[in-house]
Order: C-alpha cells, then sequence, then structure tokens
C-alpha cells in the first residue's frame, strides 16, 4: 500500500495578510448590500458595496455614493468598522482577540504580526501590539473630545456620532466623512476650511496616525532624546517635517491668496497634510492650479510611513532613493543616515516599490482615460489617490462605469497590502537557487 505525504500546506505570513484583507473587504461589501444599510432601506449593487467596502478596509476615502446621505447609521458604523480594522492592520486586530481571549500567541502568529505592522523583530512583538491598541483608542478618545464642541453645537446630539466618526477616520487616514446631505453631496470638510479646532485636530490626527507605530514607541520610550531614536525614526520625522512644511509654503503663495490670512495658513497646512493620506480637503480642490495638483499627486504617492495607519510608497522609500542619489553624486559606495550605513537590500526594495507604484499609477490612468473618455490628467489625480489609499478627488470617481471602478478598486487593494507583499505571496512557495550567473558591465545614462 503506498504511502501518501500528506504534509499540510502552511499559509506564508504574506498570503495571510492580503487573504485577510480581502476577507474583511468581502464581509463589508456582504454587510453594506443589506437594506438596513441604506438610509431608504435599498439593495445597494455589489460593484457599489464592493468599492465602498474596499475603500474603507484600505483606508482610502474615494466614494461611489455620499456616505453621510446615502448610508444609514448602520451602514456608518459597518463602514467605520472596515476603517478601524483596515486602519490597524486585520493581523493586528485578530491579535488583539488573542490577547483579550487570553490565548497563548504562538511564534507562527508573532511572525505574521512582525509583517503586518513592519516590525524589526519578532522579540516584544506582543508589547509592541499592546502599545498600538492603547494608544490608538487614546488618541481617537482624544481627537473626539477636541471636535466634540463643535459638531455638538452644529448638529445637537449626533454631533457625538459625528466627532468619534471624523475622529477615528483622520487617525486611520481614511478621508470619510459623514457630512454630506443630499442637497450637498461629498462636502468633505469644506464647511469647516476657518475652524482652527477641526483644522488642527484633523491635521494632528492624521500625523500621528501616519508617521507609524514603530515611531511612537521610539517617542514614548526616549522622549526628546533624540540621539537613542532608531535610524528609521529620524528620517521618518524629518521627511515628515520636510513634505508638510515645504507644500505648504508653495499653496500658501500660489493657490490662496485671495483668503483671509489666518484660513490661507490653515488651508496651505492642510492640503498638504492631507494627501499623505487622509483624504480629507477644506477646499475645493479643482479649484487649484495645474501645478499644485501636480504636487498633491507627488504627495499622495509617497503617502506615509511604514507600519503606520497610511498607505503610498511611504517616507522611507522617498528617502532611501533621494540619499541614493547623493550618494552617487559624491561616488560613496553606500548612502548614510544620522551616521548609519543603510543595507543595500533597502535601495534594490525602494527602487522597485517606486517601479511598481509608478506602473500602476500610469497604467490604470491610461485605461480609465480610454475606457470613459476623460483627460488623462484628471485619471492620474484619481488612480494616485486610489493607490496612495488618500481618497482626495476631482469629482470624477462618482461616475465612473464598474470596469473603471474595479481598476480603483484593484489599485486601492493593492496601495494597502502593498505590491511587494502581494508579489511575495504569490512566489513564497518557490525555492531561490543560489547560483549565480556570469558577470557582465551594463552602461547606465
Amino acid at each position: 500500500m503506498e504511502e501518501v505525504d500528506c504534509r499540510k500546506h502552511r499559509l506564508s505570513t504574506f498570503q495571510i495578510i492580503i487573504l485577510g484583507f480581502a476577507g474583511v473587504i468581502l464581509l463589508g461589501a456582504l454587510l453594506l448590500m443589506l437594506p438596513i444599510s441604506a438610509a431608504d432601506g435599498r439593495v445597494t449593487p455589489f460593484n457599489e458595496t464592493l468599492f465602498t467596502a474596499t475603500s474603507a478596509v484600505c483606508v482610502t476615502g474615494l466614494v461611489v455614493q455620499d456616505t453621510g446621505s446615502y448610508w444609514s447609521v448602520f451602514g456608518q458604523i459597518v463602514i467605520l468598522t472596515l476603517i478601524q480594522i483596515g486602519g490597524l492592520g486585520v493581523v493586528t486586530v485578530a491579535a488583539s482577540f488573542a490577547l483579550l481571549s487570553g490565548r497563548r500567541i504562538s511564534l507562527m502568529q508573532r511572525s505574521t504580526m512582525q509583517d503586518a505592522i513592519s516590525a524589526p523583530k519578532v522579540g516584544g512583538i506582543v508589547r509592541l501590539t499592546r502599545f498600538i491598541l492603547r494608544g490608538t483608542f487614546l488618541i481617537e478618545l482624544l481627537g473626539a473630545v477636541a471636535m466634540l464642541p463643535v459638531f455638538c453645537r452644529d448638529y445637537g446630539w449626533r454631533g457625538i456620532w459625528m466627532a468619534v466618526f471624523h475622529s477615528i477616520s483622520a487617525f486611520c487616514n481614511a478621508g470619510f466623512d459623514i457630512l454630506g446631505t443630499e442637497s450637498n453631496l461629498y462636502p468633505s470638510l469644506v464647511g469647516y476650511a476657518g475652524s482652527p479646532v477641526i483644522n488642527i485636530t484633523i491635521m494632528l490626527l492624521i500625523v500621528t496616525g501616519g508617521i507609524g507605530f514603530l515611531t511612537w514607541d521610539d517617542i514614548c520610550e526616549n522622549k526628546l532624546h533624540l540621539h537613542r531614536y532608531r535610524m528609521q525614526s529620524k528620517v521618518i520625522l524629518v521627511t515628515t517635517a520636510v513634505l508638510i512644511v515645504l507644500p505648504a509654503l508653495f499653496f500658501f503663495f500660489v493657490d490662496f491668496c485671495a483668503l483671509p490670512m489666518g484660513n490661507r495658513l490653515l488651508a496651505s497646512l492642510f492640503q498638504s497634510v492631507t494627501p499623505r493620506t487622509a483624504g480629507f480637503n477644506t477646499v475645493t480642490l479643482s479649484a487649484m492650479t495645474g501645478v499644485s495638483q501636480a504636487v498633491l499627486i507627488f504627495l499622495m504617492m509617497v503617502g506615509g510611513s511604514p507600519g503606520s495607519t497610511a498607505g503610498g510608497m511611504k517616507t522611507t522609500t522617498l528617502a532611501v532613493l533621494v540619499a541614493n542619489v547623493a550618494s552617487t553624486f559624491r561616488q560613496r559606495d553606500s548612502l548614510q543616515f544620522f551616521g548609519r550605513r543603510v543595507d543595500c537590500n533597502a535601495i534594490k526594495t525602494a527602487a522597485t516599490i517606486l517601479t511598481m507604484y509608478l506602473a500602476l499609477f500610469f497604467g490604470g490612468a491610461v485605461f480609465i482615460s480610454m475606457y470613459e473618455g476623460i483627460p488623462l490628467s484628471l485619471c492620474l489625480y484619481e488612480t494616485a489617490s486610489a493607490v496612495g489609499t488618500v481618497g482626495l478627488t476631482l469629482g470624477i470617481t462618482p461616475q465612473l462605469h464598474i470596469p473603471s471602478q474595479i481598476v480603483l478598486i484593484a489599485l486601492m487593494y493593492l496601495g494597502r497590502v502593498g505590491g511587494l507583499t502581494l508579489v511575495y505571496a504569490t512566489f513564497s512557495s518557490r525555492k531561490v537557487g543560489n547560483a549565480k550567473l556570469p558577470q557582465e558591465k551594463i552602461n547606465i545614462g
């Protein structure tokens, strides 16, 4: 009798991550199809609920139906739950339930958690997960409390729900808002452009969620002793500051000259912060100059930082690419940050991520432009918003046909789980040979 090898096939950590996100998206889409999810009790078509669920789990903010007027309170709760799961990460949420139930976390689960939150090592991963959960809910609570007086003044008791929803949406860099009405669709935060409380609170929540949990762990552990920070934390903080200040100065002098000085400063800062990768806006984006829209596309592509609630290529990818250019000009063998040398594999990974994002960004825009007959410049804005999981739009997304919606769904999904994660999940079971081929020189440039 022949013996059959029945070895169990184990999923890799990358496969668990992509399947986890896909499963939550599908469940969310099915829940949003229920009549109770729509304000008028209708059954929403699957393509629209799939788009909305993908946008929520991938913390993007692009929508085909106005969140405030179309969805019921139940539907909004489903969307907010998906946003929270997507912001924390499916694996982190699953691990939190295991911790709450008192179960031990296996080594395989710890390894999966490490990849999910971009932790440097497996050791201390449970402590870090507890820190993430406590920090997330505390910051979201403080954000809701800060905005509560303004929303309660304008909406009465409903202002409590408004404050909670927008606090979670901002911290998770989702960009969903529930301020829309049947007579005023897709308003975002334009009505609060002059409110310092709403502007500053939302900006702080976006930046807090976007710099990454590991960076906050560094800040809480080492306080103001900057020399003790990890190199990555220093790179993230410096790059984030540069990507906020320089675009804000540009917008201040180019776009908002007609506004009063206070509103002009708030609008410049807000439009500098929100593309990475929150999706709120306090001005009409289509009214901004073409150059400013190009700057917004760049910021959307860069996104937030590793191990954060934000998407995009990540600030560290940009920093590594720029430092590599500088080291090439200086004819150095390796690039350096703060007295530390960066591994060559980081440069390869950064170049690969840049290539993948550019291919998805441009390829998706070309398809939508050809299919819909829309100018390519408008489509580039939407695809940058999708692949960067931002949610800013020039207003064309709700009018797109199903094939174009599917393209944006794919871009949002790949932008959130990461193109490299999908590649690693696909090829994780294949053995890599150690043999090296003969080397030959090729001229570059």
